[in-house]
Formats: structure tokens, sequence, C-alpha cells
């Protein structure tokens, strides 16, 4: 598992000209409860953040792999900011999927890819794959939550 740690909130810098980018960020966005995640598109050419400009990261940049910047002011990019989305909502079972630590170098070599490709695999339908993958997590979660009452968790 990742030992990647954010205070929060957290803001996520994302594409929402993207098709896929949206949906996997919306998704996210509908399960944080308390507000601790932050939302900012930043595909406008006109883009600008004075705190991404301060720590050398350009739009361009932000275009290329997700970002986000903690409450402390540190920045994350790719799969981390991904780990700590998920987990803050408590869908654990897709932060666990990002973070495993067998699958978490090939997830690294991966996303690069996935967000070059990111307009095309939305066009062929790789929102609804996402949208299966994310839909049987939070039903786990659903389910772990529903199991663990009054400080108690009983095993199925």
């Amino acid at each position: 598992m990742s030992a990647v740690v954010a205070r929060f909130p957290l803001t996520i810098f994302y594409d929402a000209g993207c098709p896929l980018c949206t949906k996997e960020m919306h998704a996210i966005k509908d399960y944080d409860q308390h507000d601790r995640l932050h939302l900012v598109d930043c595909s406008d050419v006109d883009f600008a953040d004075i705190d991404a400009a301060r720590a050398g990261i350009a739009r361009a940049d932000m275009m290329r792999l997700i970002h986000a910047r903690d409450a402390a002011g540190r920045w994350f990019i790719g799969m981390d900011v991904f780990v700590l989305a998920y987990r803050e909502v408590g869908i654990e079972a897709m932060a666990q999927l990002w973070s495993n630590r067998w699958l978490r170098p090939l997830w690294d070599r991966l996303y690069p890819w996935v967000a070059d490709h990111r307009m095309g695999l939305s066009r062929i339908g790789f929102t609804n794959a996402f949208d299966l993958l994310l839909r049987w997590a939070a039903r786990r979660a659903q389910k772990q939550a529903q199991a663990c009452r009054d400080g108690r968790c009983e095993l199925p």
C-alpha cells in the first residue's frame, strides 16, 4: 500500500474537457460527504494558478497528468492523486488497487499512457468500464461500512 499522506482539503486539478476525467472526478466528488476534495478545471487555455506557478507547475503539466495540492501546499501527481481521493471518500478498494505494492509500478507506467490517450479511450467506451469498476468498489465500501456498527465488525 502507498504511504502517501496529505492534509485535507485536497484541490484536484483535472481536464474537464475529457469525458473520462470528468466522469471519474465527479463520481469521486459524489462520495465526498465531508467536502474535503475541491475540483478545479484546468482545461481552459487561460487557466492560471499562482501556487502552481510558484511550484514550477505549468498548465500543460496539469493537462498532461492529474495534479493535486493539499492544505499544506504539497503537490501530488498521477496515481498518488487517485489513491488520496479514493481513500478520502471511503472507497478503499480503489485506493488499495491503485496503491498495491505489486501493481503500483504497473499503474505508474500505465497511467501516463492512459492520460495521453484519454480522449480516444473515452470515445471507445472506457468511461463505461471505469463506471462499472467504481460502482463495484463503492458497493463494497458500503457493505463494509454496514457490517461495522457500534465499533463491532461482522465478517462475511
